[in-house]
């Protein structure tokens, strides 16, 4: 396949799952030859420094409105001339329109159920689950031109923690170390993962109960507070966002999810899977999608505390369910999330979207 010239655009004020997200494809573009750069938001997080050799353009991108951001991602399409603008959420969909002869086709990606008013100008849609594609279908957008590729999966090398993180981090040689990454905002249903926690007794199969938390975000104070009045703050490590979060993975004895129905996707899901590490999620929307239940994961009913202690303990106290979940996770994450199959699937779109400009 001849290279394509590709601006990838991003307007969000810090990293997430999107993100990061956003950041593992961009640079996955270049290493596979496709001449590829970002723009993201002036003064965010993600203008440092976390591109290698890719070029990085900051742009104001203030409002979802303004003019003068309006202008500014105008004057740099046309000054790069990428073949592909590919958007990201709402604030970098809404400022872009390509100037007229531009010769690039505009790609809006969604990873959620956001408004559609701020899409329509796009001139194709891609959606990473198919929920969120049938959503735009209903919405009145033009089925030929709405596309469904998921996210793909990191595949890393087997291999334990690195040595000494549980001393560490102050967890006990013996503990279960559950794992949760996410930002601090409502719908990751953090408030639940920590009544659960409550509800847990301290000790599972003679084994002490900790839970590592990987994020921050608005609801930090809150979530503090909340474990505190709980009295469960003892066996909980914060260790605020992570944007490298291997070495979390690694030391997970269970991947613990427990965002709320509004969840979209979920990277967290196929992530667990690519490390080998058994998952407890809620029923969300992206969930019930892509996880069989008793399978590759432990479902449990969105918002409900007492659901997911029970999972949690289901999954700690049967080893083989552990073992045969995560290895139906990887062989998933192999076969219908690998890098591979979801980078081609991008790329035979950019082309036969350019083939029929």
């Amino acid at each position: 396949m001849s290279e394509i010239k590709s601006l990838q655009i991003i307007g969000s004020k810090s990293f997430g799952g999107a993100e990061r997200w956003f950041q593992r494809y961009s640079l996955e573009l270049v290493k596979l030859g496709h001449p590829t750069e970002i723009g993201v938001r002036r003064g965010s997080e993600l203008e440092g420094d976390h591109w290698a050799n890719l070029t990085c353009h900051p742009l104001g991108m203030r409002t979802v409105w303004d003019p003068v951001s309006k202008h500014e991602v105008g004057r740099l399409i046309k000054k790069r001339r990428p073949q592909i603008v590919q958007t990201y959420m709402g604030r970098a969909t809404r400022l872009t329109q390509l100037p007229k002869q531009s010769g690039a086709v505009h790609i809006a990606r969604l990873g959620g159920y956001y408004k559609v008013a701020g899409y329509r100008h796009a001139d194709a849609w891609i959606g990473n689950t198919k929920g969120i594609c049938d959503y735009l279908i209903d919405a009145g957008f033009p089925s030929h031109r709405v596309f469904h590729i998921y996210n793909f999966a990191e595949l890393p090398d087997p291999g334990p923690a690195p040595a000494g993180l549980k001393a560490e981090l102050g967890i006990p040689e013996e503990a279960w170390v559950l794992m949760t990454p996410g930002r601090f905002v409502p719908f990751k249903g953090h408030r639940y993962l920590l009544d659960a926690l409550a509800k847990l007794p301290k000790e599972i199969a003679g084994r002490p109960v900790w839970q590592v938390i990987l994020g921050d975000g608005p609801l930090k104070e809150d979530l503090h507070r909340q474990a505190e009045q709980l009295n469960i703050n003892q066996r909980i490590i914060w260790t605020g966002w992570q944007l490298n979060p291997d070495p979390y993975y690694r030391l997970a004895d269970l991947i613990v999810f427990p965002s709320t129905n509004a969840e979209p996707f979920g990277n967290v899901i196929i992530e667990a899977w690519g490390y080998h590490r058994p998952l407890v999620t809620s029923a969300s929307m992206g969930a019930r999608e892509v996880v069989q239940h008793g399978q590759d994961g432990l479902l449990f009913e969105c918002e409900n505390s007492t659901s997911l202690a029970v999972c949690i303990e289901q999954a700690l106290k049967d080893d083989g369910l552990r073992k045969s979940m995560a290895d139906m996770g990887l062989h998933r994450a192999k076969k219908e999330f690998g890098k591979e199959p979801i980078m081609q699937a991008y790329l035979e779109l950019y082309a036969n979207l350019l083939s029929g400009r």
